[in-house]
């Protein structure tokens, strides 16, 4: 059953989500929160968008051109609800189809920013995956992996052009090699700690330049929560109250 929430806690914006089927992460927040479109900035392309959360986030941050892609037909029909009840159709447009190889129907080096909440997890015959099969493919590299994101985005960017990644800490080795085997060059970090306390990262943010050396800044840690509440730093990003968490 399809059901309309807020955008967390941004009242004017909708999003339609199936409890049963698949719901958005707050990872994708923490990353929309993150990508600095400049002004000048004319096309944004979300790769494996999902029910369009981060498309809908942006449509605070910038005019740009809004492309959402996702491969399941189901939750790509709830991405096109999500843009239709908020009638972002002329800003936001979804379409469904495979990541790989997408340059040759939107062309190749014409975004100006590309953005990623990709699947975490490595998949083989002998992962432990999810009984919902939105989720895993959501979840574990079953349609796509790391490396095939990076090469895609190589092939939408402008020469200068973003990319923005969230993934898991363990993991980071991997991006960086990717990155610099496709002529990105990193230049903000910033890990996500789960909890004030926390001792380790989780995640992290990373935004890299296409065909640009590195020049990495890393940023502020980010803590999602303090004891039972989120910080005040995520309550501003989710756009929540003090009682909210």
């Amino acid at each position: 059953m399809d059901l309309i929430h807020d955008l967390l806690g941004y009242d004017k914006i909708k999003i339609v989500q199936n409890p049963e089927m698949f719901r958005f992460s707050l990872d994708s927040m923490l990353l929309a929160a993150f990508v600095e479109p400049k002004r000048d900035c004319r096309r944004i392309i979300d790769l494996g968008c999902g029910n369009a959360p981060i498309p809908l986030f942006l449509t605070m941050k910038t005019q740009a051109e809004i492309y959402g892609i996702e491969i399941q037909k189901d939750v790509y029909d709830l991405a096109v609800k999500s843009v239709e009840i908020n009638g972002f159709q002329k800003q936001i447009q979804i379409i469904n189809a495979d990541i790989c190889n997408i340059y040759k129907q939107l062309g190749a080096n014409t975004f100006d920013i590309v953005i990623s909440n990709p699947p975490y997890f490595k998949w083989n015959e002998s992962s432990n995956v999810n009984k919902n099969d939105y989720l895993t493919i959501a979840r574990h590299e079953v349609k796509i992996d790391l490396e095939g994101i990076v090469k895609e985005s190589k092939k939408l960017l402008n020469s200068g052009g973003l990319f923005y990644l969230v993934h898991r800490v363990e993991r980071l080795s991997e991006v960086m090699i990717l990155l610099n085997a496709n002529d990105f060059g990193v230049r903000r970090l910033r890990f996500v700690y789960p909890k004030t306390e926390s001792k380790r990262a989780l995640l992290f943010l990373l935004e890299a330049r296409n065909n640009r050396p590195a020049d990495v800044k890393v940023e502020q840690p980010l803590f999602v929560y303090e004891g039972n509440e989120y910080t005040e730093e995520v309550r501003t990003i989710f756009n929540f109250k003090k009682d909210q968490i």
